[in-house]
């Protein structure tokens, strides 16, 4: 099997199909179907702050549930299963936007949207191990020693939020630790949750999150290729939104 791992699309919906398509997909029926018999991998962060929050959920969860794709959930994943559940979470750093959109659907099609992305929340792998080990899915990276273990609290956070410090930055994001510089394993891991202007390889690692929903790319990892493809986005560019280092 190949796979075609697609970064975070944070609600752009348009960039999503138009990237599918540019890689080689029919989506026709409604689901993404490749000639060459490759599967898209959702690497999580499907919602918030772009403009179509809830095509992206129904498009994933049906992919997902047909066995046309795969998924796992980031941490904006995560937050908006809280949300669902009805936990109180703060309506801000984009779930907010999601939010507005789900509010505006009429009570059946709020149950059903509700129902479809917990269901594809629950039934998602924290992280996604595929092609016989060579390639590892984790929404914010993930040391080559938790690769393959138990999903533990320390895993789950590091995963859905990166090696964060506990410190934040004068905007309130987290500081994080470039875990990328010190990963020595042999499968790929790709990864997103971390703006970056173009895809950053080291080791082997690749972060594809090139920040579509800020105004600069959405991309696409190919494996077993190890290439990238990418389309421009809609969205107004926000330099701010990109970082030098993770």
């Amino acid at each position: 099997m190949k796979y075609d791992v697609i970064g975070d699309i944070h609600g752009c919906y348009d960039e999503m199909t138009a990237l599918l398509e540019k890689l080689g997909y029919s989506l026709k029926t409604g689901v993404p179907v490749h000639p060459e018999n490759r599967t898209p991998v959702f690497l999580g962060d499907l919602t918030d702050r772009g403009p179509k929050s809830i095509a992206v959920i129904e498009f994933v969860a049906s992919a997902v549930e047909k066995g046309a794709a795969r998924y796992v959930p980031g941490n904006h994943c995560n937050k908006l299963y809280r949300f669902f559940k009805g936990n109180p979470v703060k309506l801000m750093h984009g779930l907010e936007t999601t939010a507005a959109e789900y509010r505006q659907l009429s009570p059946q099609k709020q149950e059903h949207i509700r129902a479809l992305f917990m269901r594809l929340y629950e039934q998602a792998p924290l992280y996604d191990i595929l092609h016989q080990g060579e390639l590892v899915v984790a929404h914010a990276g993930i040391k080559a020693e938790y690769i393959g273990k138990k999903p533990s609290g320390k895993i789950k956070q590091f995963v859905l939020y990166g090696d964060i410090t506990g410190e934040t930055l004068p905007d309130g994001r987290p500081v994080r630790r470039d875990w990328a510089v010190h990963y020595r394993g042999e499968p790929w891991v790709v990864y997103g949750h971390t703006p970056v202007k173009a895809p950053r390889m080291v080791h082997h690692t690749i972060n594809i999150d090139t920040g579509c929903v800020f105004g600069n790319r959405l991309t696409a990892f190919r494996f077993p290729e190890l290439q990238t493809e990418s389309v421009p986005s809609s969205m107004p560019y926000d330099e701010t939104r990109f970082r030098a280092n993770p």
